[in-house]
């Protein structure tokens, strides 16, 4: 018995890697999208539609009971404060996508894995191995290395990245305690409600028409947003927050591919070299988890 509860233990582990990781795939299709987008609107109409098209999405799913069970959650409250510090960071982190490259805004970004294991330890009471926090400095390391943000300088687009690491850092960490008290569903449509209520006002005042190319990009935000969403949410439930943070780098990956594929950024040999510490980081995690579960 014993044998099977460690193997189901080490499943669940390794399907919220696989989970965790497929989300940040999304959720660099989804910046890339608003990379585009934030040329011609602001980030609250952005916002605006990409709550509605999640939220419609939930109701076409859970019908009228999905909405009636989640009035009655129990992390109605929790969740109105975790959605804050997501909606901080978002507006921190797309309104310095208008002036910085789409891997200059990754690589800034990815201080947060860093937070989130260390606020795992302070809010959380995770323990962290010492391989484990190895694995986090070795991707941090890969960053540093593919895209050097030091030479950036501390210009206002590279601190409201800083400080949208930090907001998400507390917001990853916030969402790992709802994961465990509540249905996937229950939480995004807890989520995108919030960020429909905090985005309506400043949407409508701000509002730019969307020619069709504009349009299609808002409903492709949408759908990766709350695919993406889902799956963080299911990874959170499966593994602690400390094992699934550093694979947020591996958005760094796609962030330079996608870079490629759009605007015809190529990368640097460093940026290679960058990427194999952040795999590296990765599997490190993961045979580390492994050997773990075994002794």
């Amino acid at each position: 018995m014993a044998d099977i509860a460690i193997l189901e233990t080490r499943e669940r582990v390794l399907a919220g890697i696989l989970f965790t990781g497929a989300a940040y795939l999304m959720f660099s299709m989804q910046d890339a999208s608003i990379k585009l987008l934030v040329v011609g609107m602001s980030v609250w109409q952005i916002m605006f539609f990409r709550s509605v098209t999640i939220l419609i999405a939930c109701a076409a799913v859970g019908g009228r009971r999905l909405f009636e069970d989640t009035a009655r959650s129990p992390i109605v409250k929790p969740m109105f404060v975790r959605s804050a510090f997501t909606l901080a960071a978002w507006l921190c982190y797309y309104n310095a996508a208008r002036h910085l490259q789409l891997a200059e805004l990754t690589t800034i970004y990815y201080a947060a894995p860093i937070i989130v294991t260390v606020l795992s330890v302070i809010m959380l009471g995770e323990k962290v191995p010492l391989l484990r926090w190895l694995a986090v400095l070795i991707g941090f390391a890969g960053v540093f290395v593919a895209c050097d943000p030091a030479n950036l300088g501390l210009s206002m687009p590279v601190l409201l990245v800083l400080a949208a690491a930090l907001l998400w850092g507390i917001a990853i960490v916030l969402m790992r305690k709802t994961a465990m008290a509540e249905r996937t569903m229950i939480q995004l449509i807890l989520n995108n409600f919030y960020f429909l209520v905090f985005s309506m006002v400043p949407a409508l005042l701000l509002w730019q028409m969307p020619d069709w190319g504009q349009v299609l990009l808002l409903i492709s935000v949408g759908a990766l947003g709350g695919v993406a969403q889902c799956l963080l949410f299911e990874g959170m439930k499966r593994a602690p927050v400390s094992i699934v943070a550093p694979f947020e780098y591996t958005s760094l990956v796609w962030a330079f591919a996608l870079g490629f594929a759009i605007w015809g950024d190529v990368p640097r040999h460093e940026v290679f070299l960058g990427a194999a510490l952040i795999f590296a980081a990765g599997l490190l995690i993961i045979g580390n988890e492994h050997f773990r579960k075994r002794l």
